[in-house]
């Protein structure tokens, strides 16, 4: 099944210090004023943060599914996926590690800490 804006809304919201905003009728999510999950106006492509050395190696592992952003965008630790093409999992895995990138180390620690395990990254997260 392919996974739904909705689901991303549903996990991105419970995590601490993390907000949606609307703007210019793009879906974001925020933790203070970085923006950590974007989607296309079309509702069917996720951008997410993810860390630049690590990003093309992604993108060519999988370019059916990965694709890097714009040539303006390519400043920022961003990449984009096609919702269709992942599953509920491999999404939690995203959206965690792109959060993961714009908290406090404290405050991500006690949010996996809460959920009783390592969080993804600590043993082969999103870096593939």
């Amino acid at each position: 099944m392919p996974v739904t804006v909705e689901e991303v809304r549903a996990l991105a919201l419970q995590l601490p210090r993390a907000y949606e905003a609307l703007v210019h009728d793009r879906v974001k999510f925020r933790v203070g004023r970085i923006v950590f999950l974007a989607f296309s106006r079309d509702e069917t492509v996720m951008g997410f943060g993810f860390p630049k050395d690590q990003r093309a190696a992604l993108v060519a592992a999988e370019p059916a599914k990965f694709s890097l952003p714009s040539t303006s965008d390519m400043r920022y630790h961003w990449v984009h996926v096609k919702l269709s093409a992942i599953d509920h999992a491999e999404m939690t895995e995203l959206v965690l590690d792109a959060w993961r990138m714009c908290v406090p180390k404290k405050v991500a620690a006690a949010y996996f800490a809460d959920r009783r395990g390592p969080g993804p990254g600590t043993g082969g997260g999103a870096a593939r």
